[in-house]
């Protein structure tokens, strides 16, 4: 190798050492400046989380009827002496119902509740809100879809939300028929919920009653003697209610005339079939059911008024049916959703009122009230 090459081949180590502590140099500048940017630079705000479906139901459904409050509000003011009856009462009801669905704390509808309570996820206007009815009529028929609504939310909401959901939505079922009546208008075009065909059976289905596992009988003796909220204490209250209204639908039947024999005997096939379900549900779910009875003690006051009696036994049924939208999920909510409105419509036909909230027990007085309508300042 000649002195020449050496010295070139030194020449290019010598460059190669010295480009290393640059590279490094530079290297270590890029990581500075790199965390700097990071550092100073605002990070991208995260998404609120989704309230739940129940807080969404709730709004909604308290969206809602705070708009057919105020539709039947305006309508109850251009009609003349005072306001027509039915859409007073209809005011009345939507009223209570807020309150019910109002969450403690919350000013309005359109605020959230105060700190610690969870907060509205619907704002009750908006620009897109639709029009609001204009007659009886158009009131009558957004009343049912917002019943329609509801009890579909009530089918998978949780529990608790679930009974109050189907508890709105079946008064708004019954008070639109009532104002559409009253108005002269049809029925509006909206099938009460129906009850699926049930199916299914107990995992570990006993041979014989007398082999039934002490926990079954023992859980449905706490639900009936203790108030106990469990399934299977829900379906025995349903159980012997509905067969003390079958009962009394006989008796009643012995004192009846006319129509109203012919309307006591179609309801006494329905709370046969009734109680045979609630008998068979208890079987799926693996709870023991009540033993059908020979016969019922009957109150003077319904063997000397037959008609209101069947509506004191229709309304009965309502909590029995609420607490069983509570418990149940699936088919069960389904048939016990289709029997709350069903013991609601009997319990009408009889002339029983059922309320704001049927199938809730609670007393309306005490529902949050509803806040004053706001007042814009002056200029």
């Amino acid at each position: 190798m000649t002195t020449w090459s050496v010295v070139k081949d030194d020449t290019r180590q010598k460059r190669r050492r010295g480009l290393i502590p640059r590279i490094a140099l530079l290297a270590c500048l890029a990581l500075v400046v790199v965390s700097l940017g990071m550092a100073f630079s605002p990070g991208i705000p995260k998404e609120p989380a989704e309230p739940p479906f129940s807080e969404q139901a709730r709004s909604a459904a308290l969206t809602e009827t705070m708009r057919l409050r105020a539709a039947g509000e305006e309508l109850g003011r251009s009609i003349a002496s005072g306001g027509q009856p039915a859409v007073a009462r209809t005011v009345s009801l939507l009223t209570s119902q807020a309150r019910a669905l109002l969450l403690p704390g919350q000013d309005s509808p359109e605020s959230p509740p105060a700190e610690g309570a969870p907060s509205s996820a619907t704002p009750s206007a908006s620009p897109s809100s639709p029009p609001l009815p204009a007659t009886a009529a158009a009131l009558a028929t957004e009343l049912a879809a917002s019943a329609s609504q509801r009890l579909a939310d009530a089918a998978m909401a949780d529990g608790g939300m679930a009974r109050l959901l189907a508890a709105v939505g079946t008064a708004q079922l019954l008070q639109a028929s009532s104002l559409a009546a009253a108005a002269g208008a049809p029925a509006p075009a909206v099938p009460d919920p129906a009850a699926p065909s049930l199916f299914g059976a107990c995992p570990s289905a006993p041979a014989s009653p007398s082999s039934a596992p002490a926990s079954s009988g023992a859980a449905a003796s706490a639900g009936r003697d203790t108030g106990t909220a469990t399934l299977p204490g829900a379906l025995a209250a349903i159980v012997r209610t509905e067969l003390e209204t079958v009962y009394g639908y006989q008796v009643a039947l012995t004192r009846l005339s006319g129509d109203a024999a012919a309307s006591a005997s179609q309801q006494l096939a329905r709370h046969e079939a009734l109680a045979s379900g609630a008998e068979a549900l208890s079987r799926m779910h693996c709870a023991a059911a009540p033993a059908r009875e020979a016969g019922y003690t009957m109150a003077p006051a319904f063997l000397a008024s037959p008609a209101t009696g069947l509506g004191g036994l229709e309304t009965s049924a309502l909590t029995a049916y609420g607490d069983l939208v509570a418990l149940s999920e699936g088919q069960t909510r389904q048939w016990a959703i289709s029997g709350l409105v069903g013991a609601a419509r009997r319990s009408a036909l009889w002339g029983a009122d059922t309320g704001a909230v049927p199938g809730l027990a609670a007393d309306p007085e005490t529902f949050p009230p509803l806040p004053a309508p706001s007042v814009m300042p002056g200029p």
